[in-house]
């Protein structure tokens, strides 16, 4: 089946998505939209539900209950359409490791039937700076040049849904940087990406995210809106004797979540004023040291995870 005639400005519209696996619920009641060209982060723990989510948004698993349209097809009917145009790139590296880079591109270019394989073998390498390294064996290139190895070949077919699974884990800085920069690129040609991670740094790299649970969508929009949309208000405290300050204000009223950050606390509550009865004994010790802050995306979700509820039986 083709393409739809114009590519939807909304790449994906599900409404109510449940899912089921031998009687425990893993995705309840699930509704978004995502735009095209948006970079869509799935984030949650692990066995919150995001693989089975995305594999239901994008065809690959049939929900038992809920409806919707991915690039345009039926979720539920037209599912082997939607396979066709979607690039699927793994955490682990699934290409053959004892063949070269271009040859892992060409054996790519054609499973999908391109017209010249080594023409967009060359092409992928010159776009990705795989230049120089077209005959080294895939096998011997570090963690980095494996992934840009890997988004090449998944991207070789123009898809215009990109799926990417914990994408850059055990992946260098300054690749993790040109991974993000060369998917910024892609998406703004069109290409819409969902990205599974539990890595909060991984979330400040998407246009929008979706936070998951124990099967339950707990908070989407653009990370400031999510921030927003908390309500916490926070408190970074330095100084000594911060474990039992950790224990003593977790379990007090006001407090919604205590959790360590490098060499300081951060406090959060939702009720500014319980919250500041709650902490005021401790402002006044000359050996912490209190500042008020923004709430960071961390902060959010393990306030989320606090109020989430656990879905195994």
């Amino acid at each position: 089946m083709p393409a739809p005639a114009s590519v939807p400005a909304i790449a994906i519209d599900v409404h109510g998505l449940t899912k089921s696996f031998d009687g425990r619920v893993v995705v309840r009641d699930l509704s978004l939209k995502v735009k095209r060209g948006t970079i869509y982060g799935f984030l949650g723990p692990n066995g919150s539900g995001k693989t089975t989510t995305i594999r239901m948004l994008c065809g690959l698993l049939t929900p038992d209950r809920g409806e919707g349209r991915c690039l345009g097809f039926d979720i539920r009917r037209e599912a082997e359409a939607i396979k066709r145009h979607i690039g699927y790139m793994t955490q682990r590296f699934s290409l053959y490791e004892d063949l070269s880079v271009r040859e892992n591109l060409e054996f790519v270019a054609r499973i999908y039937g391109l017209a010249d394989p080594a023409g967009a073998a060359r092409a992928m390498i010159d776009r990705l700076g795989l230049g120089g390294r077209e005959e080294q064996i895939a096998g011997s290139l570090s963690g980095g040049w494996k992934q840009r190895l890997a988004l090449g070949a998944c991207t070789l077919p123009s898809p215009q849904l990109l799926l990417l699974d914990e994408p850059t884990a055990g992946v260098d800085p300054k690749a993790r940087r040109e991974f993000w920069n060369e998917i910024h690129a892609l998406a703004a040609d069109g290409l819409t990406a969902l990205v599974s991670t539990h890595y909060m740094d991984e979330a400040e790299h998407c246009h929008e995210i979706a936070y998951i649970a124990y099967g339950v969508l707990l908070a989407h929009g653009t990370v400031g809106e999510v921030i927003e949309d908390s309500h916490l208000v926070t408190y970074a405290v330095s100084g000594e004797g911060l474990t039992e300050l950790a224990h003593e204000l977790g379990g007090r009223p006001g407090v919604d979540m205590v959790a360590p950050f490098g060499a300081s606390l951060h406090v959060s509550g939702r009720d500014a004023k319980a919250l500041e009865q709650a902490i005021a004994p401790y402002r006044k010790k000359s050996k912490l040291e209190w500042t008020r802050s923004q709430a960071s995306l961390e902060d959010v979700f393990i306030d989320l995870m606090g109020k989430a509820r656990d879905n195994y039986p």
